[in-house]
């Protein structure tokens, strides 16, 4: 059992972290994480910027060259961002430009569109929304026109699964993480999610579970293991994932 990682947090104290609505993290960094690497059999994943690290990059390159080749990187980003550094960012394995919504500190929906566009033609980098998903119904029109999405923690509400299911039936990726984070039964919506669409559901860790209401647990990975056929497991803990994100071991 090969797992991809498609969501988790590096936490070093050493780079910039900014107070986000009155909160900052306790330190958890690519050291910490190593010690669930071999735990978890994870052999790569996307390390993903958070509201408190706002447009740093600098503490994700070391992380990543700490990690190796089978890792990428999400950032937060300005659109303004250079296309000369979004080149370099990809060179060093950065594959997304996460949007905030719910925390804040990153670029705002309305650069969305353009922003998504013009990242996906320079480097074919997706877009990441951290967002609940009672508000996706207004956003669904857009989110089905762009190159390429993902939504973090599968969408956090119940309310709005409904739109969460739209979005996967067109090829958006949810991320089948977080689950201490949603207010409902997690394992009938990844069933739901599997059969709209095998090639939607991304596993991560959420480590290491800023704020959440539960912590990530190895039983959240068993959920998956327990409860599905092994080509839905393969999918959803390695192969979604590595064919989105493509990390450097992968390249042809």
């Amino acid at each position: 059992m090969k797992v991809f990682d498609a969501h988790f947090h590096i936490i070093d104290p050493a780079y910039p972290l900014e107070e986000n609505q009155g909160y900052l993290p306790d330190p958890f960094t690519a050291d910490d994480y190593s010690k669930w690497i071999e735990q978890l059999k994870i052999q790569g994943g996307a390390i993903v910027s958070a509201s408190f690290q706002g447009f740093d990059t600098s503490y994700l390159e070391k992380a990543l060259k700490k990690l190796g080749p089978g890792f990428v990187g999400v950032i937060q980003a300005p659109s303004a961002i250079e296309d000369s550094e979004i080149i370099r960012l990809n060179s060093l394995g950065v594959r997304a430009v996460r949007f905030n919504i719910k925390r804040g500190g990153s670029e705002t929906l309305d650069h969305l569109q353009d922003f998504s566009q013009r990242i996906y033609e320079l480097a074919r980098w997706h877009v990441e929304l951290y967002i609940d998903s009672k508000k996706l119904p207004p956003l669904l029109p857009l989110l089905k026109k762009l190159p390429s999405v993902s939504i973090d923690h599968l969408g956090l509400s119940q309310e709005g699964f409904h739109s969460v299911l739209d979005l996967a039936a067109h090829g958006v990726k949810i991320k089948a993480t977080g689950f201490g984070r949603v207010d409902f039964d997690v394992l009938p919506a990844l069933k739901k999610l599997y059969q709209e669409n095998h090639e939607t559901l991304l596993f991560g860790t959420d480590l290491p579970s800023t704020r959440a209401k539960r912590s990530f647990s190895p039983c959240d990975l068993q959920l998956i293991t327990d409860n599905f056929p092994k080509e839905a497991i393969e999918k959803i803990l390695w192969k979604n994932s590595s064919d989105f994100y493509r990390p450097q071991t992968l390249r042809l």
